[in-house]
């Protein structure tokens, strides 16, 4: 029975509710504006790394059907 002790204390432990600190939110308006050059690289960033290779297999589509076949 005293064993028992520890080990029920060490499977409680996990169980306990933690508080998460607050994230710092807030509604005032950012301390330095994005410029519209940011603006624009950030725009051709996204593009580059999401739709490029989206449509690279989109373009090669029948390459990869017909060589799967093969």
């Amino acid at each position: 029975m005293l064993r028992l002790l520890p080990t029920a204390r060490l499977l409680q432990a996990p169980l306990r509710s933690q508080v998460a600190p607050r994230a710092p939110i807030s509604a005032k308006p950012a301390r330095t504006p994005t410029s519209a050059k940011e603006q624009a690289v950030g725009l051709i960033s996204f593009f580059c790394i999401f739709l490029l290779p989206a449509g690279w297999i989109l373009s090669h589509l029948d390459h990869y059907k017909k060589s799967s076949f093969e």
